[in-house]
């Protein structure tokens, strides 16, 4: 989805810093600008026994506060969705606990890459342009648009709740919440933002997501849907996960995405691996906001805290989390290419041996990233099971993105990023394979358009991002035309952003089942347009890399692992090895 279908002027303008049309003050003018809790004129949230208490949509209808709870959404409580900080209206049921956008001024503060809203709509005019000051005297402009709270995208939305009151009784329907972020102006200090003239656009909560200063991204996984697993109880899962850069500090991520209730991690240590689940030395605990554990809301992330710890480059870990609770799904990376363990019953976190873990596992439920402190950011690689490492050799690493990162830590040309690989399996650009909510055996991910501003722009210090996919979707039968609308449309995301972002050629498939020379054609008009029009700061011609010359409709025997559509060690190793690095450099 492009998020407020943004328009070349409004780009343009807010590259410059001003408000199209208008003063760079415009948004500063007027009333001055306010918290937005003071400025709450309509409510939403309801108690199940008096749902009339609140009319959220003009209809009576309205958000059930027990539901909120069961999710982890409760009163005053900061939830951390796509990289941002968002405070749920501490207000009690039947309190006024959202502002309808109507050009209101409100005072937010800080700098970083976006701005963050927690939002909703109620009607079909849920959309507008509002205007953002900084503390140099200049402003911007943006556009945003709510999807609806009862028929928006599930695949898009913060939190699902399984019911809407309404004065007649509780409707079994589900209601949505969504975080929508739009661009800032790189490196200036937020002091307020006037909200769009659109009354049916509901904000419940707005925030700068900051930069993350200090961190580069080490790993990372993405959550390609919410599996039945175990059930888990009491168990401690011991996740192998290999990094690309090393830092003396380390942080991790938890995310529940997708999830409908909260997960409850009662502590969780970090350790340099042996072999197998054998630590090497003792674990170090890792700690919450203080505490040993933490709750991770339906929807939200956990961050670590800052731990002094040298985690060297190119080198297994070994993350470790005690689930106190029965899980019985969770949100998931099906593809890991690695075992991991689980323990039998009981905290095993600080366990140095591997004598508890007796049963392996090969997704990474839960945990999606690990950050180093200091270097110089990541690339974040956007694909699908090519990238995901699919038919390359298990336990060994041989993923692209891995070799990737090697050649990165051996030379001097351009900083030695992070690499992180956020391929899913089955991914496709413009289709979701998983629907975004409940559970379901299908882990293949929402689209690249619905996940773009999760599994890249929110990334750890993203500095490049490469774009490599649509040989699914061209294998499901979508037509050159629509894979290259959604090519287009993230590559206008990401430059909305200021972020260098490269995209990648389509591998042949030819020989594999439903591979036909229609498919093909259709492939060669999508690399025809990715190689010429211009639109990604530089591309990466995978295809020629790849292909046989003798039959460019497949790849070389030398580099097919054999089912004809995915690479083997060889290949992989060939794609890696051809990234002139020099195209990676943000500058």
């Amino acid at each position: 989805m492009r998020r407020g279908g943004w328009s070349s002027a409004v780009v343009l303008a807010l590259l410059a810093g001003l408000a199209p049309g208008g003063s760079a003050r415009a948004a500063g003018e007027g009333t001055p600008p306010l918290p937005l809790e003071r400025l709450f004129d309509n409510t939403a949230v309801s108690d199940d026994a008096r749902p009339a208490e609140a009319d959220f949509d003009g209809s009576g209808a309205s958000l059930s506060a027990r539901d909120l709870a069961a999710a982890g959404w409760t009163p005053g409580r900061t939830l951390t969705v796509q990289g941002a900080r968002l405070t749920w209206p501490r207000r009690q049921p039947g309190e006024p606990d959202n502002v309808r956008a109507a050009g209101q001024a409100v005072r937010v503060t800080g700098r970083g890459d976006a701005l963050a809203f927690l939002v909703a709509g109620t009607g079909a005019a849920a959309s507008g342009t509002g205007t953002v000051a900084y503390a140099d005297g200049t402003g911007s402009a943006y556009r945003i648009s709510a999807p609806d709270w009862r028929t928006g995208p599930l695949a898009t939305k913060a939190v699902a709740l399984p019911h809407v009151n309404t004065p007649g009784g509780r409707l079994a329907e589900r209601a949505r919440l969504y975080v929508v972020t739009v661009p800032l102006a790189p490196d200036r200090q937020v002091v307020s933002v006037r909200l769009p003239h659109a009354a049916d656009l509901h904000v419940f909560a707005v925030s700068v997501r900051a930069a993350a200063r200090g961190w580069t991204g080490s790993w990372a996984a993405a959550t390609g849907g919410y599996a039945a697993v175990g059930p888990w109880t009491d168990r401690t899962l011991r996740l192998v996960v290999h990094t690309s850069a090393g830092g003396p500090r380390v942080r991790v991520r938890f995310d529940n995405t997708f999830a409908s209730v909260p997960v409850r991690i009662g502590g969780a240590t970090v350790a340099v691996r042996a072999s197998g689940a054998a630590a090497r030395g003792t674990p170090v605990r890792l700690s919450f906001g203080g505490a040993a554990g933490t709750e991770v809301p339906a929807g939200a992330q956990a961050y670590s805290d800052p731990l002094g710890f040298d985690v060297p480059a190119d080198a297994d870990l070994l993350v470790s989390f005690h689930l106190p609770g029965t899980v019985p799904a969770a949100p998931v990376h099906r593809l890991a290419q690695q075992r991991s363990y689980v323990s039998e019953p009981g905290d095993h976190t600080a366990d140095g041996s591997a004598a508890a873990y007796p049963t392996t596992l090969t997704s990474w439920p839960l945990l999606a990233g690990v950050d180093v402190g200091g270097g110089p950011g990541s690339v974040v690689l956007l694909g699908d099971s090519i990238t995901d490492g699919d038919r390359s050799t298990p336990d060994a690493n041989r993923r692209w993105p891995d070799v990737l990162a090697d050649r990165l830590l051996r030379q001097d040309a351009v900083p030695r990023y992070g690499v992180l690989n956020q391929g899913i399996a089955g991914n496709r650009v413009v289709t979701d394979r998983y629907p975004g909510d409940g559970v379901s055996a299908d882990t293949a991910g929402v689209s690249a358009l619905n996940r773009f501003d999760r599994d890249v722009l929110a990334q750890t210090s993203v500095r490049t991002a490469v774009v490599f996919e649509g040989v699914n979707d061209l294998l499901a039968g979508t037509d050159a035309q629509r894979v290259i609308a959604g090519l287009r449309t993230l590559a206008e995301q990401a430059r909305a952003r200021g972020l260098r972002t490269l995209a990648a050629t389509v591998l042949p498939c030819g020989g594999r089942s439903g591979c036909t020379a229609a498919v093909d054609a259709e492939r060669a008009e999508v690399n025809a347009w990715i190689r010429g029009a211009g639109a990604f700061d530089a591309v990466l011609d995978f295809d020629a890399v790849l292909r046989d010359p003798a039959d460019p409709a497949r790849m070389l025997p030398a580099y097919d692992s054999g089912d004809h559509l995915h690479p083997g060690d060889a290949g992989l190793a060939a794609l890696a090895g051809s990234v002139d690095l020099r195209l990676l450099d943000a500058g």
